[in-house]
């Protein structure tokens, strides 16, 4: 990579990925199963989804390690093979590219609990079981460390911690907020607001600021989420909302928001001054695909 992620930015925007978990699904991936197993016993599965995507114009993918912490593979009964699953997802999502130029974010997902007091997960196991997955991701040479879909800044905090421990090239921090009933303010689950991530994540040393997933984050939301972002910040923004409002149909959840009707006030989102944009819940190769061409004209001027 002849730049770094950061010396990008401030030349162009940049297109992530879009959902993971249902593309693993449709490729066979069984209800609660493990898709981060998948790195070590189906990584030709993993590595064409990632390659789609990369085909579809993301300059960025996220690895498949969203549940690849200590807690979640414990729990799945793969703690003793943490280190391998991490540093085989980044080598996927590095031979994505081809051999041509992109950026790898290593993935860093919520741990599965909510941490005491208000819950019964120890600080120190967390800590513990997400210093030994970003370690692995670091080592294994990830663009960046994105922290992703959280709602504790505590939680973020022991991510970030880790992530300058091991020398991580630049720190990611990605919330999930739900949209108030009236549509005037944002909040993740553990009350968080987006000027208060925005303030006490910067201080941390976060050198983007993101939002991902919740209730309500489609792509006219996220420009709101980022114009607050911005107005308490300096850091680099990120953006990666669902595709729509999701639809109950036979007990599911799905979103039919079309790659046309998701990138229509992608306009506004550029003019806020986001720095990457992607999918997250609903979206697909072909919604990147869409992104990718609003971000090209709007790289071209």
């Amino acid at each position: 990579m002849s730049k770094t992620l950061i010396e990008t930015l401030r030349e162009k925007v940049l297109v992530s990925d879009g959902a993971m978990g249902t593309q693993l699904m449709a490729a066979g991936l069984e209800a609660g199963g493990s898709g981060e197993m998948w790195n070590l016993t189906h990584p030709d599965r993993v590595l064409a989804i990632q390659k789609r995507y990369v085909d579809s114009g993301s300059n960025c993918i996220i690895t498949n390690t969203f549940g690849g912490n200590g807690l979640m593979l414990r729990r799945h009964g793969h703690f003793d093979q943490l280190a391998e699953i991490n540093q085989a997802a980044v080598k996927i999502a590095r031979d994505a590219f081809g051999g041509g130029e992109g950026f790898v974010f290593g993935d860093v997902g919520p741990v599965g609990g909510v941490m005491e007091p208000y819950g019964d997960l120890k600080p120190a196991d967390v800590a513990e079981g997400v210093r030994i997955q970003i370690q692995a991701l670091v080592e294994a040479g990830a663009d960046a460390i994105i922290i992703e879909t959280q709602t504790d800044l505590n939680e973020i905090a022991l991510g970030i911690e880790a992530a300058k421990k091991y020398g991580a090239p630049c720190i990611i921090a990605s919330l999930a907020y739900d949209k108030s009933h009236d549509g005037s303010f944002f909040r993740t689950m553990m009350g968080i607001s987006p000027e208060k991530a925005a303030e006490e994540l910067t201080d941390l040393g976060v050198d983007i600021l993101a939002l991902n997933c919740g209730t309500g984050i489609d792509m006219t939301v996220a420009r709101e989420i980022i114009e607050e972002y911005k107005d308490n910040s300096d850091a680099f923004t990120m953006a990666q909302p669902n595709a729509g409002l999701p639809v109950l149909e036979n007990m599911k959840a799905v979103y039919k928001q079309t790659p046309t009707e998701m990138v229509s006030t992608l306009d506004a989102l550029l003019e806020e001054g986001v720095n990457i944009v992607g999918g997250c819940c609903g979206s697909n190769p072909d919604h990147i695909r869409a992104i990718r061409e609003k971000v090209d004209a709007w790289n071209a001027r």
